[in-house]
């Protein structure tokens, strides 16, 4: 008769040792403290989340060159931004006195004066390229100015949060609860004179408030990640944790929403002029231009629709390339 058969009993040393390095399941080295381990996977983490930013940033610039209103939108910013910085190259001297024999007019549109002339004489589409200059100043200063605010107490109010963040949200509340246009049409009024840069402070000064909102918000998301964790955790100081982690994460947004922002100021810029409360002559503006030929705008129509058409056409641009920025870096959307 067969015995049965007994398997030699296991040594418990063997039973018990933990996996050996390179066999399965064994990640873990033996002898390695459980406290060097999890330096060890923190220390990683701030690496492994910026190669995903880096992933999603090369994978939204290769949608977007692909994206032909973006191509669009783009060649139209770049154009009128090389307009508003060497004006000269596309319409030579700047018109004025000499150059606007008055015997001219209101002339419209012919050979030599393609945009027609405007009630002093001057040459429309001189005009039109002079006063891109102002407008788009405008647009990117206010935006650049704004943009650095929001960055700025966004990231104080969400990172530090408790009586500082209730501060600086209540102080941002009254800022925007204030009507923008009103609000600029009330300061401005006050000044007697009233350049580009009296312009820029004004608009400044009561369009940051959106930005820091949008900041607040996404620092708020990105302070609770692991990767924040585990440098806080390594000894990184505040201001380190601020520049180094979280803002690469969360200024994405506001970046987006500042482009989209750059037509909306023009725009502004040009609403406030018109109104007769933005730059005065002799400055030159698209805003100027079209609130001068307004009231000849039945008998002439060419001195009021090309600065309009020059300057739909800039806030436009800047808005479709805004939305394709959002669209394109926007994980939602993908």
């Amino acid at each position: 008769m067969t015995e049965p058969f007994n398997p030699p009993p296991s040594d418990p040393q063997t039973e018990h040792d933990p996996p050996r390095a390179g066999g399965v399941g064994g990640a873990v080295t033996v002898g390695m403290a459980p406290d060097a381990t999890l330096l060890t996977d923190a220390s990683t983490a701030p690496g492994q989340t910026a190669e995903q930013q880096t992933s999603l940033t090369k994978e939204a610039w290769r949608d977007l060159r692909r994206n032909p209103l973006f191509i669009v939108a783009a060649a139209v910013v770049t154009l009128m931004i090389l307009v508003a910085a060497f004006p000269r190259l596309f319409a030579g001297e700047e018109p004025g006195g000499a150059t606007c024999p008055l015997g001219q007019s209101r002339l419209p549109p012919r050979a030599g004066h393609i945009f027609g002339n405007d009630l002093q004489g001057c040459d429309v589409y001189a005009k039109v390229i002079y006063g891109a200059r102002p407008s788009i100043v405008i647009g990117i200063v206010v935006t650049i100015v704004t943009l650095f605010i929001g960055i700025v107490l966004g990231s104080i109010s969400g990172f530090y949060g408790g009586w500082v963040d209730t501060i600086l949200s209540r102080f941002t509340d009254v800022a925007f609860g204030f009507p923008f246009i009103v609000g600029a049409i009330v300061i401005l009024t006050a000044f007697p004179q009233r350049s580009v840069w009296t312009v820029v402070i004004v608009l400044s000064a009561l369009g940051w408030a959106g930005l820091v909102r949008i900041m607040r918000s996404s620092v708020f998301s990105a302070k609770s990640m692991d990767y924040v964790q585990a440098a806080r955790a390594l000894g990184a100081t505040n201001s380190r944790i601020i520049i180094r982690h979280i803002l690469p994460n969360a200024v994405t947004p506001v970046i987006v929403l500042a482009t989209i922002g750059v037509g909306a100021i023009i725009g502004s810029e040009a609403t406030l002029t018109f109104l007769g409360v933005g730059l005065q002559a002799p400055a030159n503006s698209w805003g100027l231009s079209i609130s001068q030929a307004q009231r000849y705008f039945i008998d002439s129509p060419h001195m009021l629709l090309f600065p309009a058409l020059f300057l739909s056409t800039t806030v436009l641009a800047f808005i479709v390339l805004g939305d394709a920025v959002r669209d394109a870096f926007d994980p939602k959307l993908r």
